[in-house]
C-alpha cells in the first residue's frame, strides 16, 4: 500500500535518493540561514529589538543544514547539486516570497515594511516546515538513524512558527494589520503553488532513482495535485491565521547547539 511512511522509507533506504533528499533540505536550510543573518544585520533602525531573534532564527537554519550534511556524511555520502526545479527557496524568491537577495546584499537598512513582509512570509513558510516535521516525527521519530535529528529540527520549527505568530500580532497592534493580512494571503496562495511544483519535481527525481513503475509515479502526482486543490480551496487558511502561541518569546535566547551533528 502506498503511504507517506512507505514512500519516505524507500527514499531513506536508498543511498542515492537519501543523498538527494538531504542535499535539497540542507541547501534550503543553509539559504534560510544566510537570509536571516542578512536581515538581522540590516533590520530597520526602529525595530532593532528583533535583531537577536532574527539572528537566532538564522543560526537554527544553519544548524539544520549542518545536520542534514552530517546525516549524509555518516553514510559516506557527499552533497549533490540541487536540481533548480526542486529548489523551494529559490523558486519562492523568484515568485516574490521573501526579501530579494539583491536587496539583502546591499548594506542599506531595511524599512519597517520590509521587516513586516519578511515576518509574514516566514509565518507561511514556517507553517509548511512545522507541518512537514510533525509528519516525519510521527512516522520516523524513533528511527535509529534519523529520529534524534528529526526531533531536534521539529522543535526548532515549532519555535520559529511561534515567534512569527507572536511578533506579527505585536506588529498588528502597532498599526501594520492590513499589510500583514494582505501579505499573508498573497504569500500563502503563492507558496502552495510552489510547493506543488517542487513536490512534483522531487517525486519525479525520486521515481527515476528508485525506478518506480509509471502507475506509481502517476498515483503520486495525482495525490500531489489533489492536495494542492484542497489547499487552494481551503487549506491555505491555516497559513494565514494568527493566534498567540503557547511558546512565548520562543527565540529569546541563543540557538541550541547540536554537538552530536
Amino acid at each position: 500500500m502506498l503511504t507517506a511512511r512507505s514512500l519516505f522509507q524507500e527514499i531513506v533506504d536508498n543511498d542515492e535518493s537519501f543523498q538527494l533528499f538531504c542535499s535539497i533540505a540542507a541547501s534550503g536550510e543553509t539559504q534560510g540561514g544566510w537570509e536571516n543573518a542578512r536581515i538581522a544585520a540590516l533590520v530597520a533602525p526602529g525595530m532593532r529589538d528583533l535583531s537577536p531573534k532574527i539572528t537566532r532564527h538564522g543560526a537554527d537554519e544553519d544548524k539544520h543544514g549542518r545536520i542534514f550534511n552530517a546525516l549524509m556524511k555518516k553514510r559516506g555520502l557527499e552533497p549533490v547539486p540541487v536540481p533548480p526545479e526542486t529548489d523551494y527557496t529559490m523558486l519562492l524568491e523568484q515568485r516574490g516570497i521573501g526579501l530579494a537577495h539583491d536587496k539583502l546584499r546591499r548594506d542599506e537598512p531595511l524599512t519597517e515594511e520590509d521587516v513586516v513582509v519578511y515576518l509574514a512570509h516566514s509565518r507561511v513558510t514556517e507553517q509548511r516546515a512545522a507541518d512537514q516535521m510533525d509528519m516525519l516525527v510521527t512516522y520516523f521519530g524513533d528511527h535509529p538513524e534519523l529520529g534524534r535529528a528529526i526531533h531536534m529540527i521539529c522543535n526548532d520549527e515549532d519555535n520559529h512558527l511561534a515567534y512569527c505568530h507572536e511578533e506579527l500580532l505585536r506588529l498588528a497592534q502597532d498599526g501594520h494589520g492590513r499589510l500583514i493580512q494582505r501579505t499573508l494571503r498573497q504569500s500563502a496562495l503563492t507558496e502552495i503553488q510552489v510547493y506543488r511544483d517542487v513536490s512534483l519535481a522531487v517525486m519525479s527525481h525520486m521515481g527515476r532513482i528508485l525506478e518506480w513503475p509509471r502507475a506509481k509515479s502517476a498515483a503520486l502526482a495525482a495525490g500531489i495535485h489533489g492536495m494542492h486543490a484542497w489547499e487552494r480551496f481551503a487549506g491555505w487558511h491555516k497559513m494565514v491565521d494568527l493566534r498567540m502561541p503557547e511558546r512565548r518569546d520562543a527565540l529569546g535566547g541563543p540557538a541550541v547547539p547540536a554537538p552530536a551533528f
